[in-house]
């Protein structure tokens, strides 16, 4: 089965989403990300037991540092999904796109951009 997901998307492979910290996140972010989406396992079939539970912590901690910062929260979403359900899976990296764009261009992109043309 070939899934169709927008080519804007990287994904990031790591062992369990138990190990995204929300400094992984905000990097992703400093480094010219426009959204962030963390997809793990289902709630409680975690091969490492709470790592997708942990990780949704840390997603809704970094969420709102987000909006702290004036990046916007809305930015960054968590899905647990099956690793079975590939539809599913392209269909959400579809709706999250769709979010980002209308969201417009992440605004460190702009500040940096700024900062550069002050020191250059």
């Amino acid at each position: 089965m070939r899934l169709s997901y927008p080519p804007s998307v990287k994904i990031v492979k790591v062992p369990c989403t138990g190990r995204v910290d929300a400094i992984h996140i905000l990097e992703a972010f400093e480094g010219g990300a426009d959204g962030v989406c963390v997809v793990g396992c289902l709630e409680g079939d975690c091969h490492y037991i709470s790592g997708n539970i942990r990780a949704r912590k840390r997603v809704e901690y970094t969420k709102q540092l987000l909006d702290e910062a004036g990046i916007g929260g809305a930015r960054l979403e968590m899905y647990n999904l099956s690793s079975a359900d590939g539809p599913r899976f392209a269909r959400v990296t579809r709706e999250i796109t769709e979010r980002i764009r209308e969201l417009g261009p992440n605004p460190m992109k702009t500040v940096s951009g700024l900062r550069s043309q002050v020191s250059g």
